[in-house]
């Protein structure tokens, strides 16, 4: 048993050892890694130490999307009248993979090309990459395709699973293909043409590009992608990706 003059002693000089303790690095590390997971997290709270699982947890989806690159954001030749950046940024991540890094071009426009079909098939004739059909009707709604090749006019559907309906109506939605048919796209001098199956269309339009209809289709599952079935177009733009 410690003596009073001893006892008063140690108090004295456990302060003084016990802040100015000099180990090895090695030896620092061994008695960290004694400490179990509730003690070390009292020491760090006590000591205002903020540790590398702390801040995972508390900052980690923030800090990722931070260090994102830029890369994968879409690249416009020209500004869209018809979509939104945000718009842009989530339709970009359902594009196929191939168009991945390859500008957008403004490939066909109703502004700029006037209501005609003819007009659309003839613009298309010089591309060489899936294409996104962006419409606006006279609700101001924004929906759509992207198909997985330029229009033209055919005698039977074409296409791949690559292509997609899409709505912004009244929020973002796409539609994948089901995989129970193969109408993706058809078009000829009077209409063109996206989803099929029980007589209905996903998604269609008249050779004057003015009147639409749009209807669930086996195809893509999707819902009417407008606000009516039957509706009146405001615009039209075309993107391609090369």
């Amino acid at each position: 048993m410690f003596s009073s003059s001893r006892l008063k002693e140690e108090q004295h000089l456990t302060p003084k050892y016990k802040y100015n303790l000099v180990v090895s690095v090695a030896e620092y590390h061994r008695r960290i890694d004694a400490l179990n997971t509730e003690e070390l997290r009292l020491l760090c709270k006590r000591l205002k130490i903020t540790t590398k699982e702390d801040l995972n947890s508390k900052h980690g989806p923030a800090l990722k999307t931070d260090l994102e690159p830029d890369t994968l954001k879409p690249n416009l030749t020209e500004p869209s009248d018809l979509l939104l950046p945000e718009q842009i940024e989530k339709l970009a991540k359902h594009l196929p993979p191939r168009t991945i890094g390859y500008p957008w071009t403004l490939a066909f426009s109703t502004a700029k090309h006037g209501m005609s079909i003819k007009t659309l098939y003839r613009t298309m004739a010089a591309q060489d990459s899936p294409v996104l059909m962006v419409i606006k009707d006279s609700d101001g709604q924004i929906f759509g395709a992207v198909a997985s090749e330029p229009f033209k006019v055919s005698d039977c559907f074409y296409g791949t699973g690559e292509t997609f309906l899409f709505t912004f109506c009244p929020d973002f939605e796409v539609f994948k293909w089901t995989g129970d048919n193969m109408f993706f796209i058809k078009g000829d001098m009077d209409s063109l043409a996206f989803g099929g199956g029980s007589g209905e269309f996903g998604l269609w339009l008249d050779g004057d590009l003015y009147h639409g209809r749009s209807h669930s289709c086996k195809t893509f599952a999707n819902h009417t992608l407008s606000k009516k079935e039957d509706f009146f177009v405001q615009d039209i733009e075309i993107w391609s990706f090369e």
